[in-house]
């Protein structure tokens, strides 16, 4: 690494760091960053020294299930759907090299109706006079332009525009420059895409989940990221790629990232891909609150949890991160603030809050309950068979949606995580078995959606650790039913 104190700045990226981290830099100490989950950067320019070598050190504690702060699925005694829990580095590190006035980061939005794309660029260490430059791509092919004032907010017309979906993900490339005086002092590429996600009420008074003003069903598996080698850490971008490319071959057009966020790229994936993505908070600081998991069953007043100040912060500047950093997205449909109310606190208030902060996606405020009735989306779980919240109940006012169901388990000999005690919420003992129990569930999810069902998850993509109701077995070796015939049996639910 050379260092040019003149010309550049030095930044150390991280995609992510479990949990406190502690950064050093030829033996002094930079900075500390607390998160699991989100990324961050720290300017190391006055900690570098002259020459090729640097030394840096990370100082990393994690208490797992011992602490309150956003863990997932990870426990220090793993069992049943608790997991073998990560600490330290676990997402790429990288450096970088940038001038002293830079462009840190941008915000792309989509405005779907007008035919639009807002861009903000966020600038550091700008000049007075500095302006912006946004250029629109379709592939080689320049479409638009439009310089601004750093720091402000850029309303970009998108002229033709092609809708980004399931059946058409169409990307367009962006090229964003600081200028200064007419020069370039720093250049920045990166893409967006047209698309819009809301709700309406079709013709009989349902709140139904649309995309770009039409609805989809969105149907998709539960999928947590884990891999037996490397437990939050995919073996490579092929494997992260693999999972995407197997759901959609499969026939689906979802999936909800389950209690974990995954690197860049992974999203990158589904966004050329053209899969839905339900982006799940990782859940912390679980128990102390009871879990009311049917809508409208009258229960005490301790569904919420009461958080100390301390977990309450961790929650709050990790669930901000988290959107702030995956919001150029436009397979992220969805946000999950809670599940089965692990950890759930303050519920109406940090689903508003949500929804404030985002207000280009819906929001599900509680997968599986408890239910505050607040939010886009109504959403329960049932296993194994299909089920609905009743739409002449609570149609009129939430978006319906069975958040969880399926779970059909069939253990793979030489191809599980451990040779006994293996688990699904049903377990069958041949492939034949599974897929005729598999199409059942389907034929009864058919008949949901015409009644007001939007959305459906299946559990899982893949087994993991102990769990074997996966599409797949833990290690990606086995297609447990084959994707041909799922696809067939998909391919009727997107015909309402």
């Amino acid at each position: 690494m050379n260092k040019n104190v003149n010309k550049d700045n030095i930044l150390l990226h991280f995609g992510a760091v479990d949990w406190r981290c502690d950064v050093y830099v030829n033996g002094k100490h930079v900075g500390t960053h607390e998160g699991g989950f989100d990324p961050f950067t720290m300017d190391i320019t006055s900690f570098v020294k002259k020459g090729a070598k640097q030394d840096i050190i990370l100082k990393v504690w994690d208490p797992t299930d011992d602490g309150p702060q956003p863990r997932g699925k990870q426990i220090k005694n793993p069992h049943g759907i608790w997991y073998t829990p990560v600490t330290g580095i676990w997402q790429t590190v990288w450096v970088e090299s940038v001038p002293k006035s830079y462009i840190v980061k941008t915000k792309h939005t989509p405005q779907f109706d007008a035919k639009k794309l807002t861009v903000e660029s966020f600038v550091t260490n700008e000049n007075a006079g500095d302006q912006i430059k946004v250029v629109v791509l379709d592939g080689q092919q320049e479409i638009t332009q439009k310089t601004g004032t750093v720091n402000t907010a850029l309303e970009i017309d998108v002229p033709n525009l092609q809708a980004w979906s399931p059946s058409n993900p169409k990307l367009y490339d962006l090229e964003i420059l600081l200028l200064r005086k007419g020069k370039v002092i720093d250049k920045a590429k990166s893409y967006f895409a047209m698309r819009k996600i809301s709700m309406q009420k079709d013709a009989n008074g349902i709140q139904r989940m649309m995309l770009n003003n039409e609805f989809v069903f969105q149907f998709g598996p539960l999928d947590q990221g884990w891999w037996p080698d490397g437990l939050h850490t995919a073996p490579s971008d092929e494997a992260l790629k693999f999972d995407v490319i197997k759901t959609k071959e499969m026939g689906f057009n979802m999936i909800r990232k389950h209690i974990k966020v995954e690197p860049a790229r992974w999203y990158r994936h589904c966004d050329s891909v053209g899969i839905l993505v339900w982006q799940d908070m990782p859940s912390g600081d679980l128990g102390g609150n009871a879990w009311d998991m049917q809508p409208g069953k009258i229960s005490g007043n301790n569904r919420d949890k009461q958080r100390s100040p301390e977990s309450e912060s961790y929650y709050r500047k990790e669930w901000k991160n988290i959107m702030e950093s995956l919001h150029n997205y436009p397979s992220i449909v969805v946000w999950v603030p809670f599940n089965e109310a692990w950890g759930q606190f303050k519920t109406k208030e940090i689903t508003e809050w949500t929804m404030n902060f985002d207000t280009s996606r819906l929001v599900n405020s509680a997968s599986g309950g408890n239910f505050m009735y607040t939010g886009h989306i109504l959403d329960i779980h049932n296993y194994p068979d299909a089920a609905m919240p009743d739409p002449h109940v609570f149609g009129d006012k939430q978006i319906l949606a069975l958040g969880e169901f399926g779970g059909l388990g069939l253990p793979v000999e030489g191809h599980t995580w451990q040779q006994k005690d293996n688990w699904g919420y049903q377990t069958f003992k041949n492939k034949e078995e599974l897929f005729n129990r598999y199409k059942q569930l389907i034929d009864k999810l058919d008949k949901l959606i015409p009644m007001g069902l939007s959305a459906a998850v299946y559990t899982q993509t893949t087994d993991v650790e102990v769990e074997t109701n996966g599409l797949m077995t833990y290690d990606r070796k086995v297609v447990k039913i084959p994707e041909s015939e799922l696809f067939k049996v998909h391919s009727k639910l997107y015909k309402h």
